[in-house]
């Protein structure tokens, strides 16, 4: 089972986080498919291995491993079929932002999942955009998307995967970066050199998920041949100090993702977590919560987790706050209206 949270010790502190607008930067596509959301779609694809009731379905989000969360986690895949799931997926999952005051997100989405089952390229991306713009205009939550390569595919799933994120016909507005998920062991980062040389050649940024399953070799790995300008997890950095200084010297941001971490048995327990190492480094964080749903957790939960981990106040976790925007490939612009709305914000509490 999920480590509980135990964050309710402070309802003030809660409120404090309930209301801060925020930004979050590794962040899945179907992994944020509610519970609802999930269960009507088993409905719709009856021929699944996904359950329609609630509880099943909390059994069902339950990980031995990072193996069997994989599992699980295609297994929701499979029930993205056309390109109204991926409409109805997308915007539902900015309503849930909108409701935690995330301003700002990057959506990891793989895009490879849904063209190999049979959907067409282009619907895809207006199914994505449609509900992009829907969602800003209506809840005013900004998205934007990362396009990552799903490891476990191969090479064929990396050049389709370049192939969409780089061609001038399909490419969406919203895409800002350039991704790699899925498992770690047996999955060497050197081999998607030539597919991210391509991508950043694009003006796209890079954001390998590394280090999360495997040691920092493959963050090394992910900074050598893949150009990384954040890294996705990166929790065994916390075992290598040359790292740590490498990471803390070039301002590389780690998407930190406490609660993911736990579920996925990529580290024991919370008190074990490295934050508090990558914070004492030096090392830039922002605070995520990967597959929220999934994980039994949102936004505000994993906030709440790090002001623990860290004990921080209020002014803590707005710092932490705008370390996301900081490290998000937002424009300047809208950097600068964020962090002043956040400031505001934190200024003005208690409302």
């Amino acid at each position: 089972m999920n480590e509980p949270n135990n964050q309710s010790q402070n309802p003030g502190l809660q409120s404090f986080i309930a209301g801060l607008p925020k930004a979050e930067l590794h962040v899945h596509h179907v992994g944020s498919a509610s519970p609802r959301i999930v269960s009507a779609l088993a409905a719709r694809h009856p021929d699944s291995k996904v359950p329609t009731d609630p509880e099943a379905l909390a059994d069902f989000f339950t990980f031995t491993d990072f193996a069997h969360f994989i599992q699980v986690y295609l297994s929701v895949v499979d029930l993205i079929r056309t390109p109204e799931d991926v409409r109805l997926l997308t915007y539902e999952i900015a309503r849930d932002m909108a409701r935690q005051n995330v301003r700002y997100a990057e959506l990891t989405i793989t895009p490879f999942s849904s063209t190999r089952r049979g959907i067409d390229a282009r619907a895809f991306m207006d199914a994505i955009e449609d509900a992009r713009k829907s969602a800003e205009a209506e809840f005013g939550t900004v998205l934007r998307w990362c396009f990552d390569i799903p490891g476990e595919a191969g090479l064929e799933s990396a050049e389709e995967t370049a192939r969409l994120a780089t061609d001038d016909a399909l490419r969406p507005e919203g895409l800002v970066s350039f991704g790699l998920g899925g498992p770690e062991v047996g999955v060497p980062r050197p081999q998607f050199k030539p597919y991210f040389d391509r991508a950043r050649a694009a003006g796209l940024r890079s954001v390998p998920h590394a280090g999360e399953t495997t040691g920092p070799e493959t963050v090394w790995d992910a900074l050598t041949y893949l150009g990384a300008e954040r890294i996705g997890h990166g929790t065994s950095s916390a075992t290598d100090p040359k790292l740590l200084a490498h990471l803390a010297e070039h301002g590389i941001p780690l998407e930190v993702c406490p609660t993911s971490n736990i579920a996925t048995r990529a580290v024991r327990t919370l008190d074990e977590h490295p934050l508090r190492t990558f914070v004492d480094a030096g090392v830039p964080v922002s605070i995520n919560s990967d597959d929220p749903p999934m994980f039994s957790t949102d936004l505000n939960t994993e906030y709440a987790v790090a002001a623990r981990l860290l004990d921080l106040d209020e002014h803590g976790i707005a710092d932490l706050a705008k370390n996301a925007v900081h490290a998000s490939f937002l424009d300047e612009i809208g950097k600068a209206r964020l962090m002043t709305e956040i400031d505001t914000y934190t200024t003005n509490w208690p409302q």
